[in-house]
């Protein structure tokens, strides 16, 4: 087996430094939000964002008039992406349905899936103002049913931005505020004097804002880790390099620390994407931040066979994976650890990201390992409920259930059986623990 880093990025260790710092940042943050609330807010929107006007929740008439600054060519794009989302978030809605069975003659046991009650979205919109995100989470919490829907996002330039403000109007957002950051999802989880707290924080960001709904996680549910971007192309000789270092660079953009990794089999591929990064770069405008994340998050592995391309990838787990090979439907068959997956050269993460329907806030830092990314099955909570119907089952189900309870010592488990047992098997029998 023969696996070669052609180009690796930062250290591990490295990369566990730049954590430390940014975990004890957000730890005092929020901190200072819990004791502060409000006046901890509106100190840290000055900071960050120079932003500070008497209500950050905006009202009817400034989302009115936000959605009035909005062209009707972007307009109508915002109404096409939400179409191809919300057909998507239905039809998964649809695949979970509420059941009850009787799994034995008066035994009736049954589950419902209830909405979450109250979700925090999160849109980012620091270095490029994220509308998609609106439709990601506020849309598909609305396809959920969730009864009250919070979104925010910082504002760009020192006011509301247009596009986000229609995205979240039209996703079905209750209430809309211009925050960003720590702060906002601090303020959401928490609750000020002004804001009252939500029960789940979904949505993506920076490497702040994820730390942030780690640490408020177990006081609300999140969603997933959804940190910095990552993207990963899994190719071979059937695409050629400007196709891979466009899909690489693409994503490398987002933020000066957005892993990006090309696995290859084929060596002449690799060195050409190395060379065909170099020339992008030269000529994209956002190459001042793509340098960076490639410089210090990018990497080139090369492999001898798919089977060791499908290993790495696997260990690797990163957010998202683009297959492009001369095999992807066995890449979908094999795969069991990513955020999603962009099969065949025609796809890219452009379209996942901004139109195509399948969501965006996907797990990064190898939580693909255990979790799928937002869909609205996310905001539904699956409970189960019980009802035994007949005098025979109650007696049947409380033998045994006696029995297990003695098993492990809970003797006043047991009785809650046993007095079941009494009253509708024994029926001339006396009640309570002195009639054994």
């Amino acid at each position: 087996m023969a696996i070669i880093s052609l180009k690796s990025g930062k250290t591990a260790d490295a990369r566990a430094e730049d954590d430390a710092k940014v975990r004890a940042s957000v730890e005092a943050i929020l901190a200072d939000i819990e004791t502060r609330g409000d006046a901890a807010v509106r100190d840290l929107a000055q900071q960050f964002d120079g932003y500070a006007p008497a209500s950050f929740r905006l009202s009817p008439s400034e989302i009115a008039a936000a959605m009035q600054k909005v062209s009707t060519r972007d307009m109508e794009d915002i109404h096409f992406a939400q179409t191809q989302i919300r057909r998507f978030a239905q039809a998964q809605r649809a695949s979970m349905t509420d059941i009850e069975i009787e799994t034995m003659p008066g035994v009736i046991l049954g589950h419902k899936n209830i909405p979450v009650q109250s979700v925090g979205c999160y849109v980012p919109g620091g270095k490029f103002p994220m509308v998609a995100s609106a439709h990601m989470s506020v849309l598909t919490a609305s396809v959920a049913g969730v009864p009250r829907i919070i979104a925010s996002a910082p504002p760009v330039n020192g006011q509301p931005h247009p596009a986000i403000v229609a995205a979240m109007q039209l996703g079905g957002a209750h209430e809309i505020y211009v925050l960003g950051g720590i702060q906002a999802v601090g303020a959401m989880a928490i609750g000020t004097q002004t804001i009252t707290s939500v029960d789940m924080l979904v949505g993506p960001g920076n490497a702040y804002v994820a730390e942030a709904k780690r640490q408020l996680f177990g006081r609300v549910g999140i969603d997933l880790f959804a940190g910095p971007t990552e993207t990963m192309v899994i190719a071979d000789e059937t695409v050629d390099a400007e196709l891979c270092a466009t899909d690489l660079l693409g994503q490398a953009e987002h933020g000066y620390n957005s892993p990006a990794c090309l696995i290859t089999n084929s060596r002449k591929l690799a060195q050409a994407t190395l060379a065909e990064i170099d020339r992008l770069l030269a000529i994209l405008p956002t190459r001042d931040t793509a340098a960076i994340s490639w410089r210090d998050y990018g990497d080139v592995i090369l492999c001898d066979s798919h089977e060791e391309m499908l290993q790495v990838a696997n260990e690797m787990a990163y957010e998202h994976v683009q297959v492009m090979t001369d095999r992807d439907d066995w890449y979908l068959e094999q795969m069991h650890s990513y955020g999603a997956l962009f099969l065949g050269p025609r796809t890219n993460v452009a379209n996942g990201d901004k139109v195509i329907g399948t969501n965006h806030t996907l797990p990064t830092r190898k939580a693909g390992r255990y979790t799928g990314g937002l869909w609205v099955g996310k905001f539904l909570k699956t409970h189960s409920y019980q009802r035994i119907t007949t005098d025979a089952a109650a007696k049947m189900i409380g033998e045994y259930g006696s029995r297990l309870c003695m098993l492990e010592g809970f003797v006043g488990h047991a009785e809650q059986c046993n007095i079941r047992v009494r009253r509708y098997g024994h029926k001339n029998v006396g009640y309570g623990m002195a009639a054994q």
